[in-house]
């Protein structure tokens, strides 16, 4: 799973190179020639990493490993709850890796802007050196995003796969409903696209990441899902687009065409916590999974039911 360990990291170096290509032709007064680099360089770059993000993690031939999702179903569902199995550490805290990557993003723009400024009037080479040197302190802590197994996963992911097993268990049995927990989520979300290939589209809530404290947060990639936070019900706080650069399931199966809800818990103290080896039981109690399963199940049984139709 070459994406999933080395994917970050490749795109920080890839960025900084690039700037440093488009910086050469824009000190030499080139304004042309690094806005046709940027933009091309842009290009590949999107095109790559979406085809490593969605496809290089399963198909690449190279630093394959093996796991397995773990799925049980009632009846025949419509509406599946979904959390990961599986943990890791990275030394770079999740937000302060998503404003990195963000700000990569955000300064090859800039770049873009200056190079067409240079078509207009003469900028100093002073200019260029100023925004390598931007481009490669953001890309710092991307390239230093690399994953180890140093974090017990109390929070990420564990809570999340006891929200399930616990919301399925207040549940009526007769209340059709499927589970599916996946592996592999920290290496490229690999275990949900796995399972996306082989399972028709349908409609999901992903739980990942229940803090004790903090409030509940409801994300989606791609488009919002009005049928399942209409399923929920208006107790719950409307759903925000997830940041950039923070990965989760729901983005698999959103981008497999699943209609999808991530649900999580806590406060920037969460966030901090999670891929460190804080991410124990020292700091997790277990009351957030409790409430968070409670509210869930309590939305589920009272709300008018999802059915095909309304997914499409």
């Amino acid at each position: 799973m070459f994406p999933g360990r080395w994917g970050t990291p490749l795109f920080g170096a890839a960025a900084v190179g690039l700037m440093l290509v488009a910086a050469r032709e824009g000190r030499a007064g080139h304004g042309a020639r690094a806005l046709a680099a940027l933009l091309i360089g842009a290009a590949i770059l999107s095109a790559c990493g979406g085809w490593l993000g969605r496809n290089g993690v399963l198909d690449l031939p190279f630093a394959r490993a093996r796991s397995t999702n773990l799925v049980a179903t009632r009846g025949s569902p419509t509406l599946w709850l979904v959390a990961h199995l599986d943990s890791k550490s990275q030394p770079i805290p999740i937000g302060v890796r998503a404003t990195a990557i963000i700000s990569c993003i955000a300064f090859l723009g800039v770049a873009m802007g200056v190079s067409v400024a240079q078509l207009v009037v003469s900028l100093p080479p002073l200019v260029w050196s100023a925004l390598v040197v931007a481009e490669l302190l953001a890309a710092l802590p991307v390239l230093a995003s690399v994953v180890s197994a140093r974090s017990p996963g109390a929070l990420d992911d564990a809570s999340g796969v006891a929200s399930v097993l616990r919301t399925v268990e207040m549940m009526p049995r007769e209340t059709a409903i499927g589970v599916l927990l996946t592996s592999a989520e920290e290496l490229g979300l690999a275990g949900a696209r796995a399972w996306a290939r082989g399972a028709p589209p349908s409609g999901g809530i992903n739980i990942d990441g229940v803090d004790d404290a903090g409030a509940v947060r409801l994300t989606y990639s791609g488009r919002a899902s009005r049928a399942l936070q209409a399923r929920l019900g208006a107790s719950w706080p409307a759903a925000n687009r997830l940041v950039p650069g923070v990965l989760m399931d729901g983005v698999a199966l959103s981008d497999a065409g699943w209609e999808i809800v991530n649900i999580s818990k806590g406060g920037w103290r969460t966030v901090s916590r999670i891929h460190t080896p804080s991410d124990d039981l020292a700091h997790l109690e277990g009351s957030g999974v409790e409430e968070l399963a409670r509210m869930l199940a309590t939305s589920l049984m009272t709300q008018v039911p999802l059915t095909r139709e309304r997914l499409v």
